[in-house]
């Protein structure tokens, strides 16, 4: 079983030869992206595993199919990079649905307590052995009402986390689970999320529903200093809204592990160009910012299981003919399609 792996990273390669010598899959790996100008490498290999700034739009997918190319496995949960109506027929896409929402939902608790306590500011001054306190005071999250968009793996862990702080939870899902609600949680509208929040978290998937569910009309609704936090999507958050809430003070903080336009940027260094995203660069200028370049997944143990679940997904279908983490078009998710996924 050949596989071409894209946009290759050093930290990838240890965890997936591992677990590819206990599945026998071999991994031909390419340090590009995948696009419709790189496609052709994956020439003679059975599947391909891209990750979530590859580009899989119906050029790179009908290119793939013509040679011969069966299944694209995702090291990733999200598949919005994926063309899915335009695959399904063509090439079966796998995924994986879970691998540490520890790993995402402490790092989103991990930035805001760097951003409300000033923790970056003060590392940075006390390396000039400067331990004046001036401009470092934060507030408690303690009492404090956090807006969880999204209750699933992640959403729960994260709220559980604002619940040993002593946080009151309000929670909105399209499909919620009503047995979390308890004393310090509710369900309730965005809308009234929105106005009664003092930090919103987003741990929601992005769907045409929920692309720029962070605009300028709900930052508009929100209580005047909110803080934003983002470890899902990018698009989630639309940009040039929370730049000009930032520059109204409307929004407090923004902590950001995503960006809407992050696939030329980030995973690369580019410390040595000029920023053309203007839109990012001044978020990053302000001193109410903190952003972090995707890398909520990475942790040890996030890698591990990114790396088990992808091989054996691949090994499960090209041994079976079917794998339990293919996302189907058709079907919409993977438990209600029948054997063969449909097609």
């Amino acid at each position: 079983m050949k596989i071409a792996f894209f946009d290759t990273k050093p930290y990838d390669v240890p965890a997936f030869e591992r677990y590819a010598k206990e599945y026998g899959v071999t991994f031909k790996y390419f340090e590009t992206k995948l696009n419709a100008d790189t496609a052709e490498l994956a020439k003679g290999a059975d599947g391909v595993c891209a990750f979530v700034n590859d580009t899989v739009d119906a050029a790179v997918i009908d290119r793939l199919e013509q040679m011969g190319v069966k299944l694209l496995a995702l090291r990733c949960a999200g598949f919005n990079n994926v063309d899915m109506k335009h695959a399904f027929g063509r090439i079966h896409v796998l995924r994986v649905p879970a691998y540490s929402p520890y790993a995402v939902a402490e790092h989103a608790m991990a930035l805001l307590l760097t951003s409300i306590r000033r923790i970056h500011k003060a590392y940075i001054r006390t390396k000039d052995f400067n331990f004046s306190l001036s401009g470092l005071t934060g507030f408690d999250l303690h009492g404090k009402t956090v807006g969880v968009i999204g209750t699933g793996r992640i959403g729960r862990v994260f709220i559980d986390i604002c619940r040993g702080f002593g946080m009151r939870v309000l929670a909105y899902d399209k499909f919620p689970s009503r047995e979390l609600e308890s004393d310090l949680l509710r369900y309730v509208s965005l809308e009234e999320l929105f106005a009664q929040s003092d930090i919103i978290s987003l741990h929601c998937p992005l769907t045409d529903d929920t692309r720029h569910i962070i605009d300028g009309r709900a930052l508009s609704s929100c209580k005047k200093g909110v803080v934003i936090i983002n470890t899902s999507r990018g698009a989630l958050v639309d940009a040039e809204a929370l730049l000009a809430g930032i520059k109204s003070r409307q929004v407090g903080a923004a902590c950001l592990d995503v960006y809407e336009e992050e696939a030329d940027l980030f995973f690369e260094d580019n410390s040595g160009h000029i920023m053309e995203d203007d839109t990012l660069a001044r978020l990053i200028s302000m001193p109410n910012v903190i952003v972090t370049s995707h890398q909520a997944f990475l942790t040890e143990e996030a890698l591990a299981n990114i790396a088990e679940t992808t091989v054996k997904n691949i090994s499960d279908f090209l041994n079976n003919g079917q794998c339990p983490n293919e996302l189907c078009y058709r079907c919409g998710n993977t438990e209600d399609c029948k054997v063969g996924k449909c097609f």
